[in-house]
């Protein structure tokens, strides 16, 4: 999904490039790299604490390209919110395994807060990259630097550094003057292997002050070999030499007029191939056109039959997907009565289950034979202690009627005593 979502960004970002201009791809380059002097002024890699999150500093290109978009869209959502925190507003840090919506709502309502327009989709900043990753950081880093009253100072120039510039800037252009100080130099550092060029101009003109003079040619009494061995000899050591400097604006130039005529030379060639093949391909969409005119003209009534049977067609199918949305619903209500239906039949057949069958009467039977059991038990029962009741009393009678006559019977043997 983040993939997709970032090939998505990547074809808007282009199609957006076209409308503005062919340099508005690179501008997220140039929006990078202000955007890393800010987060260098604010200090970022002491205060940010990347290193606990286990991340490196971002490089000069590191939020324009797509090198790890879950990494990037981390990193990203670390530095804006150490940046709204760092701009006075407090701001929980996000987490790895965090909703990455809600985060992007959040950081974006929080630019809104500070008064900056959000004119793009919060889609465009899952990816971790791209100018709209750039342009929010960017926002919150000037936010941050305002808070914190960033205020630039003014600038101090070494003036060594400058002199030296100066220096350099001199010796770039090379003046007829300094070859003959370089050429006196090297003669006064090797005077054993150079000719005094000031002796031999003295020479020379006392000799063509003396040539004037006289009106004789004058014959030399100098060795033509021993001239043309020193000749030789000195050659190569009065040759100046000047190194070409590749930053030298006079070689861009000549690169420059080299390049021209390259490809005024190559344009002769090619300019009438390109003619040649403009004429063809203008001959071949003539012709394309008339046929496709033509065409058009023979196949006119089948195109007229053709709509006419895609109207047919159209009444057709709406005639069906109307006809289809009654029995759609007459199916529903069918279903429902037929559901209503099964369970009445299941309410039926279990009563009528219930009123075929025996068993409830079996064990009527069962209770009532055993009801008699457990009475004539009970009876027996009942008898035994109805028995035992009266053997008791019985006892209990004879008990007191001999108790009596136990009583009475020593009363009368005291009467007879007396």
């Amino acid at each position: 999904m983040v993939m997709a979502a970032a090939e998505e960004g990547d074809a808007a970002a282009a199609a957006g490039a076209v409308e503005r201009g062919p340099g508005a791809v690179y501008h997220m380059f140039v929006m990078m790299e202000d955007l890393l002097e800010k987060l260098k002024l604010l200090n970022y890699e002491e205060e940010a604490a990347l290193r606990s999150h286990n991340m490196r500093p971002p490089s000069r290109h590191y939020f324009a390209l797509p090198i790890n978009p879950g990494e990037q869209f981390y990193m990203f959502c670390t530095l804006a919110a150490w940046l709204i925190n760092k701009a006075g507003h407090p701001f929980e840090q996000p987490q790895e395994y965090d909703d990455p919506n809600a985060t992007i709502s959040s950081i974006l309502s929080e630019l809104r807060s500070f008064g900056r327009s959000v004119d793009f989709p919060p889609s465009k900043l899952k990816a971790g990259y791209g100018e709209q990753a750039c342009y929010v950081l960017d926002c919150l880093a000037e936010e941050a630097l305002k808070y914190t009253s960033f205020a630039w100072k003014r600038a101090t120039y070494p003036t060594e550094e400058l002199e030296e510039e100066a220096i350099t800037e001199d010796d770039a252009e090379l003046t007829l003057n300094k070859v003959e100080e370089v050429i006196a130099e090297e003669e006064t550092d090797n005077e054993e292997n150079y000719i005094d060029l000031n002796v031999l101009k003295a020479q020379t003109y006392k000799s063509d002050m003396i040539e004037s003079k006289q009106e004789e040619i004058l014959e030399s009494t100098v060795d033509a070999a021993e001239w043309n061995l020193e000749v030789e000899r000195v050659l190569p050591q009065l040759k100046v030499t000047i190194r070409t400097d590749n930053k030298d604006w006079r070689i861009h130039v000549d690169q420059m007029h080299q390049h021209q005529d390259g490809i005024e030379y190559a344009l002769k060639d090619t300019r009438g191939y390109l003619d040649k093949l403009h004429n063809e391909i203008s001959r071949t969409l003539e012709k394309v056109s008339s046929r496709e005119k033509y065409i058009n003209n023979q196949l006119e009534h089948l195109v007229q039959e053709y709509r006419s049977a895609q109207a047919l067609l159209s009444e057709a199918k709406e005639k069906y997907q109307q006809g289809s949305g009654g029995v759609t619903e007459r199916a529903r209500v069918l279903s429902e009565i037929t559901e209503e239906l099964e369970k009445i039949k299941q309410e039926m057949e279990e009563k009528g289950s219930s009123m075929t069958d025996g068993a409830p009467l079996v064990k009527i039977k069962q209770a009532l034979t055993k009801l008699k059991q457990e009475t004539i038990q009970m009876d027996i029962r009942i008898g035994v202690v109805e028995h035992t009741l009266l053997q008791s009393k019985l006892k209990e009678k004879s008990n007191m009627t001999r108790d009596m006559h136990a009583t009475i019977i020593p009363d009368s043997s005291i009467v007879g005593t007396y």
